[in-house]
């Protein structure tokens, strides 16, 4: 029988981490974090809300993992029970929110991208999720896009602008996935939720978008964590298995 190792943890971001972008986990996968939940704490960290890290990792994701943070660990939750959250509303406040978001829809509305669809600004508990291309395009049409924007660096340029433009609120601007980045105030990266794991002595956390500029850079980067840079869920689990279950 396992036996489950005190005081360490392996944190695990989603997309190219746990699953392909936006897609659902596969058996092999879920099955894999069950066994590894006999040996070591398991915890999930993405950028997206609660309800998309279900659509992947499925319904029950807030108990089939010790740990369950969305929006970076704005959204917390520890065996199934929420224990955070924070609004990133009240941070900025009404004036400089709507600011931020009229100057990013006219630089949207201006863009010169092959297409676009809706929702363009998604508004969560404590960060913008931004997509040029609209977050209601096809799985064919992001991987159009993703494409296109590898060649034209429309979400750095985009980005670049912001960061100028709003250097004054103090905000963090964070490409992940196929698609959109994600704006929020410094230090409300996924660095946030290390906060509830200070009972760990090592927190492994395991990311594919760790190089500067990506959504995992920070949390791999901590040096309250030791980072894994992984570029598939098979690598990971491959990772995984020579550490924790060898």
């Amino acid at each position: 029988m396992a036996v489950k190792k005190p005081g360490v943890i392996a944190l695990f971001d989603v997309d190219g981490t746990l699953t392909a972008p936006r897609k659902e986990a596969t058996p092999e996968l879920l099955e894999f974090i069950r066994e590894l939940r006999k040996v070591v704490t398991v915890g999930v960290v993405g950028g997206s809300d609660l309800s998309k890290i279900s659509e992947q990792l499925g319904k029950t994701v807030t108990t089939d993992y010790d740990y369950c943070f969305s929006e970076n660990g704005l959204v917390a939750h520890k065996d199934g029970k929420p224990i955070g959250i924070q609004s990133l509303k009240l941070y900025l406040g009404e004036d400089k929110l709507k600011e931020l978001i009229n100057f990013t829809l006219h630089y949207i509305a201006d863009l010169d991208i092959p297409i676009k669809r809706g929702t363009f600004i998604e508004f969560r508990n404590g960060m913008l999720n931004v997509s040029p291309i609209g977050r209601n395009c096809s799985q064919e049409e992001r991987d159009e896009f993703e494409r296109y924007d590898k060649v034209q660096n429309i979400r750095p340029k985009m980005v670049a602008e912001l960061r100028e433009r709003f250097a004054h609120l103090n905000l963090t601007f964070s490409i992940g996935g196929q698609i959109s980045f994600d704006v929020f105030p410094r230090g409300w990266d996924k660095t946030y939720c290390l906060q509830y794991l200070e009972d760990f002595n090592e927190i492994h956390f395991f990311g594919d978008k760790t190089y500067e500029g990506g959504n995992d850079y920070e949390i791999y980067e901590s040096p309250k964590t030791i980072g894994h840079s992984v570029t598939s869920p098979d690598d990971t689990m491959a990772k995984c298995k020579a550490l924790f279950m060898s």
